[in-house]
C-alpha cells in the first residue's frame, strides 16, 4: 500500500513559539532537520509530532490556540514538564547518552540517571504517534532523545513502516556497552525497518553491536528478527545548498562582506562556527591559536580568529563550567598576544542571522571545523556552499562525518594542538591555484548531495519494499533458490569453505570435511548439467 502520508517524529519542530507581550508568534526553525523535510512534510501531507519548547507563561487559552495554529501546519506537539524536560532530556539524554556516542566518558556522571523518565518520554511520544497513526503511513524517528520510540512503536503498530535516523555518531562496541541499558536501546532501534546513519562506520559500529550484544547475526547491511527483516543505511545528510549559495549572492551579505572586511583591514581571517558544546574542540582550536602566535610572531596583529559560539544548553551545570573555561581561556590569549588597535580571537557567544553568518563564510580565507567528534557537521559543507569565489581553505577533524565527503579539506586530528598549529600554518600557506581546485571540488559535492537528496533517498529507500521481498526469511529465501536452480537449465554453484561448508576453526585439522559433506559435493558434481 503507497504511504498516505509521511510522519516525522522529532524532539523538536520545525516551528519555534515566542511569546511578545501577550501575543503568540511563529518563527520557521533553520535546522538541518527541518530544513530538509519541511517539504516533504507539506508535499506528503504529513504530521510532524515533537515538543514546542517550554511555554510556562500562557495560558490554557494560549497554549490552545498555538496547538490550533501548530494543527493547521500538520504539526501535533507533545507538551513535556519542566521534571520531563530536565531528566529526559538534560540529564540523560544530553548528560548521559551525548557523551557516551561522542567518546567523552569523563563526562559521563557518576551518580543516578534519569533512565526511568527518558523512558516514559519515548512512551509519550510512541503513543502519541500511535493514536494519530493511519494505515499506509511511514513513520521517520529521528535521533538520539528518541532512541526507545521505533521498538515501543513497533509493539503498539505491528505493521506499520518505522525508520530511524541517528545524527551523532553510533559509538564503537567497546564505548556503548558503557550503556547499562545498551540491549534494551539496541532492541529498541531494531523495532525500525530501515535505521539510517551519516557515515559507514558508524553502520559498522551498530551491527557490530548487535552481533556483540545480541543472539542476532547482521550480514549485508541488514538483520531478520523472525519474519521481519530490519536494514541498515548510510545516508550522508546534506545542507540546503541553494539556499547559501543564493544568500552568498544577495545584496544584504554583500554589505555585511565589505564591513567585515573594512574592519578587518589587511588582517587574515580565520573564522569558527560552532554550538557552545564540549565536543567542538574550541579549547584545542584556541590554544594552537595561541601555539601559532608564540611560534611567529611576525603574525601578531596580522591574523583574527572569529570564533562565533551559539548558545547551547545553558542550564545544564556541565556547559555552564566549559562556558566558563573557554572564556577565560580566550581572555588570556587576548591579553597576551592583543594590540592597542587589535586582539587575536573576536568571540561571540551569540546566535547570528543567516546574512551574517554567510557573510562571515565568505570572509574567511580559512575555516576551521575541528570537533573531537562529531556525527556530520553542516557548518564545513555551509561554509563550502558559500564560498561562490570557489576560494577559501578549509581545516576539518578527522572525527567529524563530513569528512566522508569533503576529502580535498586540510585533515587534522582534533585531539592534537601540535597537529592543529601545523595544519592552521599549511592553510594559510595554500597557493591560490590549489585552493580554487580543493574548493571547486568540494563545492561540486555539497551542491549536489544535499539535504533534499538526503531525506528523499531516505524515504525511497523506506518505502523500497516488494512484497516477496519483505517477507522472504532465509527459510524462503532457500526455498526460492532451490525452485530457480531445479528449473534451470544449467546451474553453477560457487561454494566457499570456512564459515559455509564447515564452522570457521582455531586451526586447520579442525576444520576437516567429514564423509557427509564429501558425498554432498560428490553428489553436486555428479548432478547433469551441475558445475561446482
Amino acid at each position: 500500500m503507497k504511504a498516505q502520508r509521511l510522519v516525522i517524529v522529532s524532539n523538536r519542530l520545525p516551528i519555534t513559539a515566542h511569546i511578545e507581550g501577550d501575543q503568540v508568534t511563529f518563527s520557521q526553525a533553520s535546522g538541518g532537520l527541518a530544513t530538509g523535510l519541511r517539504g516533504f512534510h507539506e508535499r506528503m501531507g504529513g504530521m510532524w509530532i515533537g515538543w514546542p519548547g517550554l511555554m510556562p507563561r500562557l495560558s490554557k487559552s494560549q497554549r490552545a490556540v498555538v496547538d490550533q495554529q501548530l494543527t493547521k501546519w500538520g504539526i501535533v506537539p507533545l507538551h513535556l514538564t519542566r521534571q520531563e524536560i530536565r531528566e529526559y532530556y538534560e540529564e540523560f539524554s544530553n548528560g548521559v547518552l551525548w557523551p557516551i556516542f561522542h567518546y567523552l566518558l569523563d563526562r559521563v556522571p557518576t551518580g543516578p540517571t534519569a533512565w526511568d523518565s527518558y523512558r516514559r518520554v519515548n512512551e509519550r511520544f510512541a503513543k502519541l504517534v500511535a493514536e494519530r497513526h493511519q494505515p499506509g503511513d511511514i513513520i521517520w524517528v529521528h535521533d538520539y532523545q528518541l532512541l526507545l520510540v521505533p521498538g515501543m512503536l513497533r509493539q503498539l503498530l505491528p505493521q506499520a513502516r518505522i525508520g530511524f535516523f541517528l545524527h551523532i555518531p553510533f559509538p564503537a562496541t567497546e564505548v556503548f556497552r558503557v550503556l547499562p541499558w545498551r540491549r534494551e536501546i539496541l532492541e529498541s532501534l531494531l523495532g525500525a525497518d530501515l535505521v539510517g546513519f551519516h557515515t559507514y562506520s558508524y553502520m559498522q559500529h551498530f551491527a557490530a553491536a548487535i552481533a556483540d550484544l545480541t543472539e542476532l547475526e547482521p550480514e549485508d547491511g541488514r538483520v531478520w528478527l523472525d519474519d521481519r527483516e530490519v536494514r541498515f543505511g548510510v545516508f550522508p545528510m546534506g545542507i540546503d545548498a541553494q539556499k547559501f549559495h543564493d544568500l552568498a549572492t544577495s545584496p544584504a551579505v554583500e554589505e555585511e562582506l565589505r564591513a567585515i572586511r573594512a574592519d578587518a583591514g589587511d588582517r587574515t581571517i580565520l573564522l569558527g562556527v560552532d554550538r557552545l558544546d564540549y565536543t567542538k574542540g574550541l579549547p584545542r582550536r584556541v590554544l594552537a591559536l595561541e601555539a601559532l602566535l608564540q611560534a611567529n610572531p611576525e603574525l601578531r596583529d596580522h591574523i583574527r580568529l572569529i570564533q562565533v559560539a551559539v548558545p547551547s544548553r545553558d542550564e545544564v551545570p556541565s556547559y555552564q563550567e566549559f562556558r566558563r573555561e573557554i572564556e577565560g581561556l580566550i581572555g588570556r590569549i587576548n591579553g597576551t598576544y592583543g594590540t592597542v588597535t587589535s586582539v587575536p580571537i573576536h568571540y561571540l557567544h551569540q546566535s547570528i542571522s543567516a546574512e551574517r553568518l554567510v557573510a562571515l563564510y565568505r570572509a574567511a580565507e580559512v575555516m576551521l571545523v575541528t570537533p573531537l567528534r562529531d556525527g556530520m557537521n553542516l557548518v564545513a559543507k555551509e561554509y563550502v556552499a558559500s564560498r561562490i569565489d570557489d576560494d577559501g581553505v578549509l581545516v576539518l577533524s578527522e572525527f567529524a562525518g563530513a569528512g566522508d565527503e569533503l576529502h580535498e579539506a586540510v585533515f587534522v586530528n582534533a585531539y592534537d594542538v601540535a597537529d592543529l598549529t601545523a595544519k592552521i600554518r599549511e592553510a594559510l600557506a595554500l597557493p591560490p591555484g590549489e585552493r580554487r581546485s580543493r574548493m571547486q571540488a568540494m563545492r561540486r559535492r555539497a551542491m549536489g548531495q544535499d539535504v533534499h537528496r538526503w531525506a528523499n533517498d531516505f524515504i525511497r529507500a523506506l518505502e523500497s519494499d516488494p512484497g516477496e521481498k519483505r517477507l522472504a526469511t532465509p527459510a524462503a529465501a532457500l526455498k526460492d533458490a532451490l525452485g530457480r536452480m531445479r528449473a534451470a537449465s544449467t546451474v553453477a554453484l560457487l561454494l566457499d569453505y570456512d564459515g559455509t561448508l564447515v564452522p570457521i576453526a582455531a586451526t586447520p585439522d579442525q576444520a576437516m570435511p567429514d564423509k557427509e559433506l564429501l558425498n554432498l559435493i560428490d553428489a553436486l558434481a555428479n548432478r547433469p548439467r551441475t558445475r561446482v
